[in-house]
């Protein structure tokens, strides 16, 4: 009898533990929303040539960059994230607040043309500051301070046949920026984006078998998206809130991952509001 409780009692303890450890504590939801940059600062490798560039303040895009708003409103995010620094967190305060009191025009950029139109009609009191540049390592540092191996290594980027610069090619004009922004956040091109990432120059090499390449991805891409959802955390208190972040598209192709596989965020599409977005469209 003594051995029956024993046993009893045991399984009981078990079953306890084992309850315990399947609980899931509630997840902050994060939507991504993965854009073109609408102003075309060419700040990337490759750029968008003049005759491919739309102007945004334009119709018919005005009329679906506010549809798209409407739509993703439906989320009701109380925190809305952006790809702009940290420290300039003050000069984004200051233009949100003029924009809230109608006293500013919007610019072409995602980050007033979206973050700033949906703030405001949700009434948000700020819009959050999240990107970061990344980190190299001091060997990529002296690299860049010595012009024939950095001329060596721009040579390599630029022109290796599976170099990210001749893999990604400008898609040609936006004819829809409802249905460019479906595209850019496809699962399947988002996983097809990050494969480019461990090519050229990923795999450049100055002597056989070190990693000059691995390194400069490492702080250029990798450190730099894992330094962004560092600041998602920093900015999330309560796992009540409801992010939206407005980022590169390419970002997703990391920061998706992250978000999926974290204790602290659950992500969310932002394919079905995107096709909410299109009923009152003729697309």
């Amino acid at each position: 009898m003594k051995k029956l409780f024993i046993l009893f009692f045991g399984m009981i303890i078990i079953t306890n533990l084992f309850g315990q450890s399947n609980d899931v504590p509630k997840q902050t939801q994060i939507m991504t929303l993965g854009v073109f940059h609408f102003a075309y600062h060419n700040l990337d490798v490759v750029k968008t040539e003049k005759k491919d560039q739309i102007s945004v303040l334009d119709e018919p895009f005005q009329s679906e960059i506010i549809e798209i708003c409407k739509a993703i409103e439906d989320f009701k995010p109380n925190m809305i994230a952006i790809e702009a620094l940290p420290a300039k967190q003050n000069q984004i305060d200051s233009l949100y607040t003029l924009y809230k009191s109608d006293r500013l025009t919007l610019d072409k950029d995602e980050i007033y043309q979206l973050a700033f139109r949906i703030g405001k009609n949700l009434n948000l009191s700020q819009i959050d500051c999240v990107n970061d540049w990344g980190k190299h390592y001091a060997t990529l540092e002296a690299l860049f301070d010595d012009s024939i191996r950095s001329a060596n290594f721009e040579d390599y980027y630029l022109n290796s046949p599976d170099s990210i610069y001749k893999l990604t090619k400008p898609s040609g004009k936006v004819n829809s920026i409802i249905n460019k922004l479906v595209e850019l956040n496809n699962p399947q091109y988002i996983k097809n984006r990050l494969s480019v990432y461990l090519l050229t120059p990923f795999k450049y090499e100055e002597q056989d078998g070190d990693f000059i390449g691995v390194d400069f991805e490492t702080g250029r891409w990798f450190n730099r998206n894992l330094r962004i959802f560092r600041n998602l955390q920093r900015i999330t208190s309560n796992p009540d809130d409801r992010i939206l972040l407005i980022i590169g598209a390419d970002h997703l192709n990391l920061l998706n991952y992250l978000i999926d596989v974290s204790k602290e965020f659950d992500y969310v599409s932002p394919l079905p509001y995107l096709e909410n977005a299109k009923v009152h469209i003729d697309l």
